[in-house]
């Protein structure tokens, strides 16, 4: 690594120490809180709010391996070596808490390192390599001590190490909070869904409710008066649409994909009811068309007909002409009776899925067939109503697009903030003080 700066072994600059506290408890020993593999793994700064496990330890150990704020743990021991060398912090007084065993406890030495720009360093390419490759094993991987001192640490003056933190820890925080944010509108989206396919929209856009509206039985529980019980079979049958299996293995051979033409989607290209074109299979157009009643057009539902019953996707604007591949089903509903975007929500609803998850075919794997599909049954609004659902679960969704497109966007700044500050590749000593920088 070409950096600007000196490179110091973490032993000259930090005490490091390998826990050997295991998970129980002893009469004779004191209770302690443990940290255990998981909440390093799982979280890159440990505060008080995690659920610790409860333990014991000798007073010794509690001497040995108590953990203070500044300090960084990382995981020592794993199934694969490239979860070896995971970094935490403690971020703050915890009272009682105790490193646990496969972990390596690291105390900088305050005077010539920061902890979080530790941790950040140790989360680098360059030294996940190099823990990869001095972990030793076959079935289970260590990192021994000595390669734990010995990886190597670039080391700016303390001011610069703490505003490159300071920066990075930032980002984290607001990944963080994007982060709560879409977990947050996931929930709400999915209390929505509960709600307005089950109690609909009335006339006036008000949810239904049993106290101002009438409801009446249903196999499927209880549903509003204006809805129909039925099936996806009888509704076709009555107003036209249908549903067919893709092309039989005999009709599409995987000799005949090309790098460029008409994609062919599996039901592995289906996921969070879009179409990925990633790793999608393709044919020519001439041999598309000799497949024609395959091709599929805007408002078609294809579905994964094995593995994972529950993925489903509408055909856009920009997929028309795409093939229903081997491994799915193509439904043609009837638009002045099924809403497609509608149709693919109650599909994925609980009480659709768990009349597939019951019905599907198979003892190894799960497949669903055209029979199955027809016969699900649902609880049916009229069209208008069924396109106001979706005008409402479209702005949740609109809501959690964009902060998933923000957090992927906090997720690039990080991984080039950590490329070009943790290298020396770009300073911040403009942002530093005078006195800063003479120090």
């Amino acid at each position: 690594m070409s950096a600007p700066w000196p490179t110091r072994k973490l032993r000259e600059i930090a005490d490091i120490r390998v826990s050997n506290v295991d998970k129980k408890t002893y009469a004779s020993e004191k209770p302690v809180r443990l940290c255990n593999y998981m909440d390093v793994y799982s979280n890159e700064y440990v505060t008080g709010q995690i659920n610790f496990m409860e333990a014991s330890a000798t007073q010794a150990e509690i001497d040995r391996f108590g953990l203070i704020s500044g300090d960084v743990v990382i995981t020592k021991d794993s199934e694969t070596p490239d979860d070896i060398g995971i970094p935490t912090v403690i971020t703050e007084e915890i009272p009682g808490l105790v490193c646990g065993y496969h972990l390596a406890m690291i105390r900088p030495d305050v005077e010539q390192l920061d902890s979080i720009y530790l941790a950040k360093q140790l989360s680098t390419s360059r030294v996940t390599r190099y823990f990869s490759l001095h972990a030793s094993g076959s079935t289970r991987y260590g990192l021994p001590i000595g390669s734990i001192e010995s990886v190597e640490i670039p080391t700016p003056p303390k001011p610069e190490q703490t505003k490159i933190a300071e920066i990075l820890s930032t980002v984290d925080q607001a990944i963080e909070q994007t982060e709560a944010l879409i977990a947050k509108q996931q929930r709400l989206k999915t209390g929505l869904m509960q709600d307005l396919l089950t109690r609909g929209i009335d006339a006036h856009g008000n949810l239904r409710s049993e106290a101002t509206h009438q409801f009446k039985d249903s196999p499927l529980g209880r549903i509003p008066v204006e809805w129909e019980f039925t099936d996806f079979g009888q509704i076709l049958s009555q107003s036209g649409g249908h549903i067919q299996t893709g092309p039989f293995g005999s009709q599409l051979h995987s000799h005949e994909y090309v790098s460029e033409g008409v994609p062919v989607v599996m039901p592995q290209d289906i996921n969070g009811g879009l179409i990925s074109t990633l790793k999608i299979a393709r044919i020519t157009e001439s041999r598309a068309n000799a497949l024609l009643r395959h091709r599929m057009r805007p408002g078609d539902l294809v579905f994964a007909r094995r593995g994972d019953l529950s993925r489903c996707a509408v055909i856009h604007d920009s997929e028309e002409g795409w093939l229903c591949g081997t491994g799915c089903l193509l439904m043609r509903p009837p638009t002045k009776v099924l809403s497609p975007r509608w149709t693919a929500e109650t599909y994925q609803f609980f009480t659709t899925q768990l009349q597939v998850e019951i019905n599907a075919v198979g003892s190894t794997m799960p497949n669903l067939n055209t029979g199955i599909l027809s016969s699900l049954r649902i609880a049916l609004p009229s069209i208008t109503e069924q396109e106001q659902i979706e005008e409402r679960l479209g702005a949740a969704e609109r809501d959690e697009t964009h902060a998933t497109s923000t957090l992927t966007k906090l997720r690039s700044l990080k991984t080039a903030l950590m490329q070009d500050l943790l290298t020396g590749r770009k300073r911040v000593t403009p942002l530093l003080s005078e006195k800063e920088v003479e120090q």
